[in-house]
This record gives structure tokens, C-alpha cells and sequence, in this order.
């Protein structure tokens, strides 16, 4: 499970609900701060047990410089839940909920993050349209490695795939909750909130995709599209050696954040948004929109 360590949420975010061909999808909208134009626009992507909330430490920073920022809840999570009538969790459908809703911001192409397993349905989505320049601005992956989770994420995996279609996630929450004493309650509340908002075919779904990931880096490298990979170590899901290897199959900036663990958005959120905000407008900042 994602970890978070606060709520705190800038003034001038908003959520939102996006309409697309695939159904509604719950979306925290950051405009850049102030009255400064909108030069740019990323999406930002959560990985498994995750929402939008998970990038709150990176919303402030990340909308400066003409960038706006939109973290979603997929499928199946938190706010947004099924989205549409008979939801289909297939990775390809998944994925393509991120080409809908990248459609329907009618903005053009943006710059589309992925935390963990988020990187794979970023990947999936990428691949799947060719990476098409008019939806596109550029591909980051965050803590996502190339091919199968280390045994240990495997083991959990397996385990609550033994449960989660036959345990209420409210008897599920006890082993799978955050054991550190030190989040605050409000935090804490949160993440239960969140975890039994969830919905358990999403559970099952993303658990097996997971278990079942296969390596398509040499699919992603053939994509035209500008790409960055962020790890943060130590990192007990993907090896963050095997993530470093990626990034260079892939030709892509490599950014390592020492300390950030598996979740760099949230223990070394300044650092991301520094490497990200360079990627975007200085590396890229002909992809404006």
C-alpha cells in the first residue's frame, strides 16, 4: 500500500470528475498557482491500493512554471470506483482509460507519470497507441521496474488473493494497514477510508497483473516519445538496479533518489518534483502546450 504521511492539499486544487467515452473518473486538478498561463499539463497515475492522494506532497511544487497537474483515481479506486456500468479490469482496459481521459482534457499531449503499478498501465497505454505524439508529451516511470515484483511482493500478493473474494475488506484492513505508529490519526483515517472504497474484482484483477507482468521495455524503447525514470531506493517491489537497467534500454533520463524508498513521492517529494519539473520544461519544453 502506498504510503502518506499528511492530507495537506493546495489551496488551489480542486477535485473534479472527468467525463470521458469510458466513464467518469475522480481527478485532483492543480492549475499553476496564481494567474500564470497553462503551458503544460501532466497526468499522474497511482499505483495498486493507491489514489490520487498519493501525490499530494509533489501538487504544490509541480503546479509552478506554467504546468498543470491532474492525479487521477483509476478504475476500480477510491473516488472513482467502477467509472462505467460492467467495468472490465483487464490491463488493456485499464490502460485505456488512460488514453479517454487523456482525450477528454482536450489540452493535447501531456506528460504522463506512473507510480509503481501505475507505470505499467502508463507503459500499456503508451504502447498501445504507438506512441502518438498528440497524446504524449513525454513518459515518466516512477518506482516501476521492468518485468516481475520481487518474491517477497509476490508472497503478499498470493496472500491476499487467498481472501480478498471471500473476507470483507473491512476484516482484509487489519493485515494490510499501515503499522506505523507514527501516521497521524487523520491519516490513518484515510487510508482505511480509501482501502474500503476499493472495489475487490479491482483488488483481484491488479493483484494477478502483478503476478503475472512481463517485460515489454524493447516494446516501450521502440515509441518516439521523450521518457524519464525515477527510483527511489531502498525499494523491496522492483530492484532498483534492474529499474536503473531499464532506464538505459529505454534511453532515458535516470534520476536516483537515495532514501526515497518505494514511494519517493511521498519521503522525497521535493527531490521528484525538482527532477520532474527539469525533465518537462528544460529537457522537453518544446512539447509545451
Amino acid at each position: 500500500m502506498s504510503q502518506l504521511l499528511n492530507l495537506e492539499t493546495p489551496d488551489h486544487a480542486r477535485p473534479v470528475r472527468l467525463r470521458t467515452d469510458r466513464g467518469v473518473f475522480a481527478a485532483l486538478d492543480v492549475p499553476p498557482a496564481g494567474h500564470t498561463p497553462v503551458r503544460q499539463t501532466a497526468l499522474l497515475v497511482p499505483g495498486f491500493m493507491g489514489s490520487k492522494e498519493d501525490f499530494l506532497p509533489m501538487l504544490s511544487a509541480l503546479s509552478a512554471d506554467g504546468v498543470r497537474v491532474l492525479a487521477l483515481d483509476c478504475r476500480g479506486q477510491y473516488e472513482t470506483g467502477d467509472a462505467s456500468p460492467a467495468p472490465s479490469y483487464s490491463r488493456e482496459d485499464l490502460a485505456g482509460d488512460l488514453v479517454a481521459v487523456t482525450r477528454s482534457l482536450g489540452v493535447g499531449p501531456v506528460h504522463l507519470l506512473g507510480h509503481s503499478y501505475g507505470g505499467s498501465l502508463v507503459r500499456a497505454a503508451v504502447i498501445a497507441t504507438q506512441g502518438d505524439p498528440s497524446l504524449w508529451a513525454s513518459v515518466t516511470l516512477m518506482n516501476f521496474g521492468p518485468g516481475a515484483v520481487s518474491s517477497w511482493q509476490r508472497e503478499r500478493l498470493h496472500l491476499l488473493l487467498s481472501v480478498v473474494e471471500s473476507m470483507p475488506l473491512a476484516e482484509i484492513w487489519p493485515f494490510v494497514r499501515n503499522k506505523d505508529e507514527s501516521v497521524p490519526e487523520d491519516v490513518a483515517r484515510f487510508l482505511e477510508s480509501r482501502w474500503l472504497s476499493n472495489r475487490p474484482s479491482q483488488l483481484t484483477a491488479v493483484a494477478q497483473h502483478m503476478l503475472d507482468e512481463t517485460d515489454t521495455t524493447a516494446d516501450l524503447a521502440r515509441m518516439a516519445v521523450p521518457m524519464s525514470v525515477i527510483s527511489g531506493t531502498p525499494d523491496e517491489t522492483w530492484d532498483p538496479d534492474g529499474v536503473e537497467r531499464m532506464a538505459r534500454q529505454l534511453g532515458a533520463t535516470f534520476v536516483r533518489i537515495d532514501g526515497g524508498g518505494h514511494s519517493p513521492n511521498v519521503h522525497a517529494p521535493d527531490e521528484v518534483a525538482s527532477a520532474l519539473l527539469h525533465f518537462w520544461l528544460t529537457r522537453h519544453g518544446a512539447a509545451a502546450v
